[in-house]
Protein backbone atom coordinates (compact mmCIF):
# COMPACT_ATOMS: atom_id res chain seq x y z
CA UNK A 1 0.00 0.00 0.00
CA UNK A 2 1.43 3.40 -0.89
CA UNK A 3 1.61 6.36 1.49
CA UNK A 4 -1.05 8.41 -0.34
CA UNK A 5 -3.62 5.65 0.06
CA UNK A 6 -2.68 5.28 3.74
CA UNK A 7 -3.18 9.04 4.36
CA UNK A 8 -6.54 8.92 2.55
CA UNK A 9 -7.78 5.98 4.65
CA UNK A 10 -6.58 7.66 7.87
CA UNK A 11 -8.42 10.91 6.99
CA UNK A 12 -11.54 8.94 6.16
CA UNK A 13 -11.41 7.13 9.53
CA UNK A 14 -10.97 10.43 11.44
CA UNK A 15 -13.89 12.00 9.57
CA UNK A 16 -16.15 9.07 10.47
CA UNK A 17 -15.15 9.35 14.14
CA UNK A 18 -15.91 13.10 14.18
CA UNK A 19 -19.30 12.56 12.57
CA UNK A 20 -20.41 10.23 15.37
CA UNK A 21 -19.51 12.46 18.33
CA UNK A 22 -21.93 14.99 19.83
CA UNK A 23 -20.85 18.47 20.84
CA UNK A 24 -21.74 19.35 24.41
CA UNK A 25 -23.43 22.74 24.54
CA UNK A 26 -23.90 24.62 27.81
CA UNK A 27 -26.72 27.17 27.77
CA UNK A 28 -26.79 29.85 30.46
CA UNK A 29 -29.94 31.27 32.06
CA UNK A 30 -29.50 34.26 34.36
CA UNK A 31 -31.70 35.21 37.29
CA UNK A 32 -31.58 38.09 39.75
CA UNK A 33 -32.76 38.06 43.37
CA UNK A 34 -35.61 40.38 42.35
CA UNK A 35 -36.74 38.29 39.33
CA UNK A 36 -40.54 38.45 39.15
CA UNK A 37 -42.81 35.38 39.01
CA UNK A 38 -43.73 35.66 35.32
CA UNK A 39 -40.10 36.16 34.30
CA UNK A 40 -39.14 33.21 36.48
CA UNK A 41 -41.75 30.97 34.80
CA UNK A 42 -40.64 32.14 31.36
CA UNK A 43 -37.00 31.32 32.09
CA UNK A 44 -37.92 27.90 33.49
CA UNK A 45 -39.72 27.15 30.20
CA UNK A 46 -36.51 28.03 28.36
CA UNK A 47 -34.54 25.71 30.64
CA UNK A 48 -36.98 22.88 29.91
CA UNK A 49 -36.64 23.51 26.16
CA UNK A 50 -32.84 23.43 26.40
CA UNK A 51 -32.95 20.17 28.35
CA UNK A 52 -35.27 18.59 25.75
CA UNK A 53 -32.69 19.52 23.10
CA UNK A 54 -30.17 17.60 25.26
CA UNK A 55 -28.08 20.66 26.14
CA UNK A 56 -26.67 21.31 29.58
CA UNK A 57 -27.96 24.40 31.41
CA UNK A 58 -26.02 26.69 33.72
CA UNK A 59 -28.38 28.48 36.11
CA UNK A 60 -26.84 31.75 37.30
CA UNK A 61 -28.11 34.11 40.00
CA UNK A 62 -26.39 37.48 39.61
CA UNK A 63 -25.99 39.74 42.63
CA UNK A 64 -25.40 43.47 42.32
CA UNK A 65 -24.27 45.85 45.01
CA UNK A 66 -25.46 44.89 48.46
CA UNK A 67 -27.60 42.03 47.17
CA UNK A 68 -24.62 39.70 47.68
CA UNK A 69 -25.37 39.75 51.42
CA UNK A 70 -28.63 37.87 50.76
CA UNK A 71 -27.19 34.59 49.49
CA UNK A 72 -30.15 32.71 50.93
CA UNK A 73 -32.37 34.26 48.22
CA UNK A 74 -30.01 32.89 45.56
CA UNK A 75 -30.10 29.41 47.09
CA UNK A 76 -33.92 29.55 47.16
CA UNK A 77 -34.07 30.56 43.49
CA UNK A 78 -31.78 27.74 42.41
CA UNK A 79 -33.65 25.19 44.55
CA UNK A 80 -36.96 26.32 43.02
CA UNK A 81 -35.54 25.87 39.49
CA UNK A 82 -34.21 22.41 40.37
CA UNK A 83 -37.58 21.45 41.86
CA UNK A 84 -39.50 22.56 38.74
CA UNK A 85 -37.24 20.77 36.23
CA UNK A 86 -36.41 17.80 38.46
CA UNK A 87 -38.20 15.24 36.31
CA UNK A 88 -36.24 16.22 33.17
CA UNK A 89 -32.83 17.09 34.64
CA UNK A 90 -30.16 15.88 36.99
CA UNK A 91 -28.03 18.23 39.03
CA UNK A 92 -24.48 17.95 37.76
CA UNK A 93 -23.11 20.63 40.09
CA UNK A 94 -25.06 22.10 42.99
CA UNK A 95 -25.38 25.75 43.94
CA UNK A 96 -22.04 27.43 44.54
CA UNK A 97 -20.73 30.98 44.80
CA UNK A 98 -18.17 32.32 42.35
CA UNK A 99 -17.45 35.99 42.97
CA UNK A 100 -20.74 37.88 42.78
CA UNK A 101 -22.55 35.05 41.01
CA UNK A 102 -24.14 31.86 42.27
CA UNK A 103 -24.50 29.04 39.80
CA UNK A 104 -25.56 25.42 39.33
CA UNK A 105 -25.25 23.14 36.31
CA UNK A 106 -28.11 20.91 35.16
CA UNK A 107 -27.79 18.07 32.66
CA UNK A 108 -30.64 16.34 30.80
CA UNK A 109 -31.81 12.96 32.02
CA UNK A 110 -31.02 10.30 29.46
CA UNK A 111 -34.14 8.24 29.00
CA UNK A 112 -33.25 4.90 27.49
CA UNK A 113 -35.93 3.44 25.30
CA UNK A 114 -36.27 -0.24 26.12
CA UNK A 115 -35.58 -2.39 23.11
CA UNK A 116 -38.20 -4.91 22.11
CA UNK A 117 -37.07 -8.46 22.77
CA UNK A 118 -36.06 -10.30 19.63
CA UNK A 119 -38.48 -12.94 18.54
CA UNK A 120 -36.91 -16.22 17.47
CA UNK A 121 -37.37 -16.86 13.80
CA UNK A 122 -39.61 -19.74 12.88
CA UNK A 123 -37.75 -22.50 11.08
CA UNK A 124 -38.34 -22.61 7.34
CA UNK A 125 -40.66 -25.38 6.31
CA UNK A 126 -38.91 -28.00 4.25
CA UNK A 127 -40.26 -28.29 0.79
CA UNK A 128 -40.54 -31.79 -0.63
CA UNK A 129 -38.17 -32.51 -3.48
CA UNK A 130 -39.81 -32.50 -6.84
CA UNK A 131 -38.87 -34.67 -9.78
CA UNK A 132 -37.27 -31.69 -11.54
CA UNK A 133 -34.82 -31.12 -8.66
CA UNK A 134 -33.73 -34.74 -8.48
Amino acid sequence: MDYGKYKFMEAKREHAARAKQKNIVVKEVKFRPKTDDHDFDFKVKHILRFLEEEDKVKVVVMFRGREVVHRDIGYRIIEEVIQRVGDKAIVEKGAGIDGRDMHAILAPKIIEVPKAPKKPKAPKPETPATEAQI
